[in-house]
């Protein structure tokens, strides 16, 4: 069994993670009661099970894909589920392929199912792929991020099932981002893997709500809608609820304060400035050798499991260590005060941004603002128009109250 686990839980922060009191404040102020964890889709038996029998099964699933600590496929082989086919995202069924590697076909060792890859030759399912589909069960843990390639992957599943008449039932999980509706959103001309939807960079929704919006907005090729089914998160989940994620969702996402960081520190994947891939902080520092020596924290990339060929791989980086929160930073947040900040003090503006910058943006604009000089403020007040019209629309298809 994959033994990934988080070392820090956004339900639970370490003493030394929070910030210090004011004078006369208790250095340590009462710990809070911990909700209680939902109860996440796949731990639902009872509510999907009925959807499966008699039909033949295909799962999309990854090492996040849990009934308690057993894998979702191992459960519903126990059930006598007819399981037909297991299709394996980015980083593979077990969750062990770096960023970007291709996915191949095989079997799965330990139940004998065909493992067939949506994350290499074809990103959708091809109608041979399910011909001997009924169902497909759609149960991965997402971030809450338009770039986050496994909601794209939910998109390609449902429009296929959409165009060979299959069903779609999705496991619903919690957003550790869930909070969070923030960012431009994407324009058409900026679509690829790492978005498909226009969807501001934070959605703010699970991937349940999250199918039900493709569905409703008719965002699937031709506009025809997918059946689709959600099992719903159970015991009270709201989007405001803090969750520890029991997995790490990709290589490169092992702690809870990477996820929280992932929307704002993604961007840099579009530049010159290495994230930390590579390290044993991925998405919790970021450096460059473009940046000033006095920066207050180095690093230096090399090959690892997660990154076999990082960014900037053997050089020295100056950069930011992120992985202790700032005094009175809130627990989730989306800024671009650390690319203003890089694009300002880097040595080689001309090279700063790459081509992939305006797909992981989904805009032209942000790169032309930073390069003007323009605030945090009002590179915000640019994205308020288009974003308060997505908030609006996504009101309709929420599971969950937002506190």
């Amino acid at each position: 069994m994959i033994k990934w686990f988080f070392v820090a839980g956004l339900a639970a922060c370490s003493a030394q993670d929070a910030p210090a009191g004011r004078a006369g404040a208790p250095a340590h102020p009462p710990v809070k009661p911990v909700p209680a964890a939902p109860i996440v889709g796949a731990a639902q038996l009872p509510r999907y099970l009925p959807l499966l029998q008699g039909k033949r099964v295909g799962l999309v699933v990854n090492q996040t894909s849990r009934v308690g600590t057993a894998y979702l496929v191992d459960t519903l082989k126990t059930l006598h589920v007819n399981l037909t086919a297991i299709f394996a995202p980015e980083h593979g069924f077990r969750g062990e392929a770096a960023d970007g590697a291709t996915i191949t076909d095989g079997r799965d060792a330990r139940t004998g199912v065909p493992v067939r890859s949506v994350y290499g030759k074809t990103k959708k399912p091809t109608p041979e792929m399910l011909a001997d589909i009924d169902v497909l069960v759609f149960d991965i843990q997402d971030v809450g991020t338009r770039f986050y390639t496994f909601i794209s992957t939910l998109h390609y599943v449902m429009e296929a099932a959409a165009e060979q008449g299959k069903t779609v039932v999705v496991l619903d999980r919690p957003n550790p981002n869930g909070m969070l509706v923030d960012g431009p959103v994407l324009e058409a001309k900026y679509r690829s893997f790492v978005g498909l939807d226009p969807l501001p960079i934070c959605h703010g929704l699970t991937v349940g709500e999250l199918a039900q919006m493709i569905n409703g907005e008719r965002w699937l090729a031709g506009g025809q809608p997918c059946r689709l089914h959600v099992v719903p998160l159970a015991k009270g989940y709201t989007h405001a609820t803090p969750y520890a994620l029991p997995v790490r969702p990709s290589p490169n996402l092992p702690t809870a304060r990477a996820v929280a960081l992932y929307p704002s520190v993604c961007l840099f994947e579009g530049t010159n400035v290495s994230v930390g891939r590579g390290t044993e902080r991925p998405f919790e520092i970021i450096g460059a050798p473009t940046q000033p020596a006095s920066r207050p924290y180095q690093f230096t990339p090399r090959p690892n499991a997660g990154s076999p060929t990082p960014p900037l791989n053997g050089q020295l980086c100056y950069g930011l260590d992120l992985h202790q929160p700032a005094p009175a930073e809130p627990t989730q947040f989306f800024t671009v005060s650390y690319l203003l900040d890089f694009y300002r003090q880097s040595t080689d503006k001309a090279h700063f941004f790459t081509k992939y910058f305006e797909q992981l943006a989904g805009t032209d604009s942000l790169r032309a603002q930073v390069i003007a000089g323009r605030s945090e403020a009002s590179i915000r007040a640019s994205w308020e128009p288009r974003l308060g019209q997505f908030k609006a629309r996504r009101k309709k298809y929420l599971l969950y109250p937002e506190k």
